[in-house]
């Protein structure tokens, strides 16, 4: 660990989250975003579902840890989602066990502290021609994925947020609220591109900004690392005083609120 110290959030999900710190990710945007404000840890596992992540809970977010989290987003749904294999093998998951397993999931990060905040994202759509035609299929066994279980499994996450009053993300509705949102939001059908990975950023900055929670989540709110003023900046044009750069954001594509 280096220091100053400063909030940490955990990004905590399937491949969606492994895959969150690709080129234009909704991971490395976040990372942006809260640079100089917040570390952001990413702990996501490609093909994992929710009864995988229960297992391991202890180990990812002990309790006895010297470091907690202020923020845990979590992810978990398209596989638990995915249609049942004859074997018994495979990841999906029943969406009575996928519920529990989701306010499991709740139960032990509420327990970590009392200011430990939550935050799950529902189960996306996918872009079913695009999986059925994937040339994939000749590696694996065949994979169901639909937007009528997507859809189920998104409703039932949603649902037990409202109960457990944990903030959510509904992706299934965000996603395709954009045109072309089966070919704009996906790289294969499932993973977020970088068009898609920018509908989740500003749906997870909706929530941080609409939050009551204190101290305040939302980027704008949080103190910048460094941010005073030294005659080590940048010199003005007027050649006497010099420009802090520590809130720049000139840089940045999207100007995010």
């Amino acid at each position: 660990m280096v220091g100053p110290a400063r909030p940490l959030f955990v990004l905590f999900g399937s491949s969606i989250v492994q895959m969150s710190y690709d080129v234009g990710g909704w991971g490395a945007i976040l990372a942006d975003i809260y640079s100089r404000r917040a570390d952001i840890l990413v702990r996501g596992y490609f093909g994992w579902n929710s009864r995988r992540a229960v297992n391991v809970l202890d180990q990812v977010f002990p309790k006895d840890a010297a470091v907690k989290p202020s923020l845990v987003i979590v992810y978990f749904g398209g596989n638990d989602s995915m249609g049942p294999h004859p074997s018994g093998l495979g990841p999906h998951v029943p969406l009575p066990e996928y519920v529990e397993n989701m306010r499991k999931i709740a139960i032990h990060l509420k327990s970590l502290s009392d200011s430990t905040r939550i935050i799950f994202l529902s189960c996306p759509p996918v872009n079913e021609t695009l999986i059925n035609g994937s040339s994939s299929s000749g590696i694996f066994s065949e994979i169901i994925r639909t937007n009528e279980l997507c859809q189920q499994y998104s409703e039932a996450c949603i649902k037990l947020c409202q109960e457990i009053n944990v903030p959510f993300v509904d992706l299934f509705t965000a996603c395709q609220r954009k045109d072309d949102w089966r070919n704009a939001c996906f790289t294969d059908g499932i993973h977020f591109s970088a068009e898609g990975s920018k509908v989740v950023v500003e749906e997870i900055l909706k929530v941080l900004r609409e939050a009551d929670w204190k101290p305040s989540l939302h980027w704008k709110s949080m103190p910048i690392e460094f941010s005073e003023d030294s005659p080590d900046d940048l010199v003005a044009a007027d050649g006497k005083t010099t420009l802090n750069p520590s809130s720049w954001t000139y840089y940045r594509e999207i100007q995010w609120d």
